[in-house]
């Protein structure tokens, strides 16, 4: 899942101004979405608190049965900057994170897969897994607006619903693209209930603000500083032990 991974600090999307809720879907339309598998691709260089703190707020606002980390292995849009640490290290520490969090897990397919993951074919595996079970796709606007840049972009459609997360009262920047502006016509949605079954819709969740970004943490361990209260402690203990991100 590597073309564009969630960017915590640049998400927008067309929502109603106000707080962020945590309120289940199922509590205020009355239709469950408990079946229902959030996804949530990404670097994780390393995996932080705004990273978790966002995939659990989804989850709880609409009642999901769990949101799935995927960390990316080699991510493509990422050959001349590879990732600081290794697949297998940000597949651990991302491993790690989840511990506070019941309701996140890792799969690690795409972390353990040698050749570059793309995410249609990522989900394209998931959905051969989850049968009919709705997968929802989160993804911020800045990742959202370079779609038509994606690998065979219309086909995750057919995949799974998409989710943009989003600070309450930013937008979607229209007009886009127009092949973009076309799907956004057919496919946005305002009700969550039409998510809980097929696949195809677009639906914008409003999250809390999370100014947490990874770079900074990197540049916090390179100069010796303690990342106080940007990571879980079991992470910051392995970044330690494993002597990630000094340079």
């Amino acid at each position: 899942m590597n073309e564009m991974p969630v960017r915590i600090r640049a998400a927008g999307a067309r929502v109603e101004a106000g707080a962020a809720t945590t309120e289940s879907s199922h509590s205020r339309y009355g239709h469950s979405l408990s079946a229902a598998i959030g996804i949530l691709g990404g670097t994780f260089d390393p995996i932080h608190y705004g990273h978790l703190r966002l995939a659990d707020e989804v989850r709880a606002a609409l009642g999901l049965a769990e949101v799935r980390l995927i960390p990316a292995g080699n991510p493509y849009h990422r050959a001349t900057n590879p990732p600081h640490a290794s697949a297998l290290q940000r597949l651990e520490m991302a491993q790690l994170a989840v511990a506070e969090f019941p309701g996140l897990s890792v799969d690690p397919r795409e972390a353990l897969q040698a050749t570059p993951a793309y995410t249609v074919e990522t989900l394209e595996s998931l959905r051969a897994e989850s049968g009919v079970t709705p997968l929802l796709l989160l993804l911020g606007i800045d990742a959202f607006v370079t779609l038509p840049a994606w690998r065979n972009w219309t086909r995750l459609f057919e995949l799974a619903h998409l989710v943009l997360v989003a600070r309450p009262g930013f937008s979607v920047p229209h007009p886009l693209t127009p092949v973009l502006e076309a799907q956004w016509a057919l496919r946005a949605i305002d009700n969550p209930d039409l998510l809980s079954l097929g696949s195809g819709r677009i639906y914008c969740q409003p999250v809390s603000p999370q100014p947490i970004a990874a770079t900074a943490i990197r540049a916090m361990l390179r100069a010796g500083q303690p990342p106080d209260g940007l990571l879980p402690a079991a992470v910051v203990a392995y970044i330690e032990n494993h002597s990630l991100y000094r340079t």
